[in-house]
């Protein structure tokens, strides 16, 4: 989800969303993987260009569009509206989730996000199914050995 918008100046405007891309899919700004970045509602919209920054405190946490040579475009909408925007990652691959260590302990505390899986069945209609819920706090709290 994208929790807000930011125009740092006349050319960049970023959208800041609900999670950190170094915890989620670590090989976009480690070592500047490509992945498929798609918006989940507001298709109709007009679309801008926006940059892709992370929660956590890190500097680094942002999808380095320039490093990939490409320009992230995703519709415009309002702070104010009442539905956000989602946008999707897709084709991550499994190692994402062994690389960050799904359900363990993040950078600056970020919870695991729910993972949704897009499938198709033999007649090739298309269902979905969450795969796993959000980490919760208290699940974060267990690990490390406050117990609620």
């Amino acid at each position: 989800q994208v929790l807000e918008q930011k125009q740092q100046n006349d050319a960049e405007l970023w959208y800041l969303i609900d999670n950190s891309l170094m915890n989620t899919i670590p090989d976009a700004w480690s070592i500047n993987e490509k992945f498929i970045l798609l918006p989940l509602n507001k298709w109709q919209n007009q679309y801008k260009r926006v940059n892709i920054g992370g929660i956590s405190c890190d500097h680094s946490d942002y999808y380095n569009s320039e490093e990939l040579n490409q320009q992230v475009l995703l519709p415009a909408y309002s702070n104010d509206e009442d539905e956000p925007l989602y946008i999707g990652f897709f084709h991550t691959g499994a190692y994402q989730d062994s690389i960050s260590g799904y359900g363990g302990i993040k950078h600056c505390l970020i919870p695991s996000p729910k993972h949704i899986v897009v499938d198709e069945d033999e007649n090739g209609d298309q269902f979905d199914y969450v795969y796993r819920e959000e980490q919760t706090v208290n699940n974060m709290l267990n690990i490390l050995g406050y117990n609620d």
